[in-house]
């Protein structure tokens, strides 16, 4: 059924009505046109706009055909322009002329975008729930490498010793502002445009807030050309998501590093690897692998939606049926993805002798050699250049700096004493720096505190 036609003497070319129809990509957001439309029917029947009879009808149609749809017993017909015009066609097939009654007031224009941000809302909250489950993980590891010391970089190169610890909870911080960014996208993406007609509202006495009521929204949108022109809360969400992405991506590429016979760091367990069809002694990280390589697509879907919106003149035109596409890939693609790395996360096994042998490396307590001698008031840059010198000595004597013997570190500056040995030693590293922040498992108790504490908070 075409909702429109009434002025055309010749029928769609099947190219055109292919080309035009939506119904593959907007069928999932049925529930959302029919929970619209009641709260719609509802509010015509209050107003005395349509006899209260034939809005009791319509409702009573609209949740029989609810209820047949999630029981499959009536299927979306793929002929159909949009579920919109699915929707109302066979609601009028049921219940016949009354269900005719059931688009006074309102166009497709406020429709879909009202679809949209009903579906939104629902999947907004269902990320925000997959990412604090990655935050449950997160912690839990958190709680179990306090002293699992390793290697910290900068460039990829060896810089200080930290903890795993520290470590995870660096992502953990990057997801908490993820929930943040989504939880800001909701409340702009919780305003209620139905009311705006095509684009200039009805001369019908709609009552809005009725409906925005019914429907849980917060607030009802202000301009009638903005309401149904507005996707500033599709982008959002999906710059949100890229986001998202982009942060599982970094720490995907770590875990591939980490699971190398080069580190050895971790070791992903067999239900989140993948073999090879020739070489048998391989162990893939294809999940991890597959994250990275979808964080693309995403960021595809953000640039697709961006390129449709920026050259559109108000109010509503047909470029923004483009959205619903690069939207429902995306909100899949995140959901697919933060579903099984956290799964992969919460196996994967750690290699904490290979951790702190790869920290014993590379000089990262070099830093603390230089804090050694500037809290004996040599000034730091002079400090910073004798450690230097003696880094340089070590490199063409195949040294660590803590394999020194005292003498050679006299021979470098006389300040130094017996202690520098404990001051250098890995651990002690690591617990003084006891700034808020910082690897100390002090520093770690309260970082993981704060993540706890946000988790329930969010829940």
């Amino acid at each position: 059924m075409k909702l429109w036609g009434g002025r055309f003497k010749k029928g769609t070319n099947d190219l055109v009505n292919d080309f035009n129809s939506s119904i593959r990509v907007d069928s999932r957001m049925y529930k959302e046109d029919v929970e619209g439309s009641l709260a719609h029917v509802r509010m015509l029947g209050k107003q005395k706009i349509i006899p209260s009879k034939a809005s009791k009808k319509i409702e009573d149609g609209l949740n029989e055909m609810l209820k047949r749809m999630d029981n499959g017993v009536i299927g979306i017909d793929p002929s159909s322009e949009d579920i919109h015009s699915f929707v109302e066609g066979t609601l009028t097939y049921y219940i016949g002329d009354e269900g005719k009654m059931l688009h006074t007031g309102r166009s497709r224009n406020d429709q879909v975008t009202l679809d949209l941000r009903l579906y939104l809302k629902k999947e907004i909250k269902l990320i925000i729930s997959d990412l604090i489950e990655l935050e449950k993980v997160l912690s839990k590891k958190a709680k179990e490498n306090i002293d699992t010391i390793m290697p910290g970089y900068t460039h990829m190169q060896k810089a200080q010793p930290i903890t795993l610890s520290h470590h995870l909870l660096a992502y953990a911080e990057m997801f908490k502002r993820d929930i943040g960014r989504l939880q800001d996208t909701y409340k702009r993406t919780d305003m209620m445009p139905l009311g705006s007609g095509a684009l200039a509202t009805s001369t019908y006495p709609i009552d809005r807030e009725f409906v925005a009521k019914e429907l849980g929204f917060s607030q009802i949108t202000l301009n009638s050309l903005d309401s149904v022109s507005d996707r500033d809360y599709v982008i959002e969400t999906l710059s949100s998501l890229s986001l998202i992405m982009m942060h599982l991506s970094r720490f995907a590429e770590e875990i591939i590093l980490w699971c190398t016979d080069e580190f050895k760091f971790i070791q992903l367990d067999d239900e989140y690897s993948t073999g090879s069809s020739i070489m048998p002694q391989k162990k893939n990280p294809d999940v991890a692998e597959l994250v990275r390589g979808k964080t693309g697509r995403v960021y595809g879907d953000l640039i697709t939606l961006l390129t449709v919106m920026k050259g559109i003149p108000l109010a509503y035109n047909k470029d923004m049926q483009e959205d619903k596409e690069a939207l429902f890939d995306a909100l899949d693609t995140v959901t697919l993805s933060l579903k099984t790395f956290c799964g992969m996360i919460d196996t994967m096994k750690v290699n904490k002798d290979n951790m702190r042998k790869g920290a014993s490396g590379g000089f990262t307590n070099a830093t603390d050699v230089a804090d050694y001698l500037a809290k004996h008031n040599v000034p730091f840059r002079t400090a910073h250049s004798i450690v230097g010198e003696m880094v340089l000595y070590c490199i063409k004597e195949n040294k660590a700096i803590e394999d020194l013997s005292l003498e050679e570190f006299k021979s470098f500056s006389p300040i130094f004493e017996e202690d520098i040995y404990k001051a250098i030693d890995l651990l002690t590293c690591v617990e003084e720096r006891k700034v808020i922040g910082g690897p100390s498992s002090e520093s770690i108790k309260i970082q993981i505190n704060a993540l706890d504490k946000f988790i329930e908070e969010t829940n």
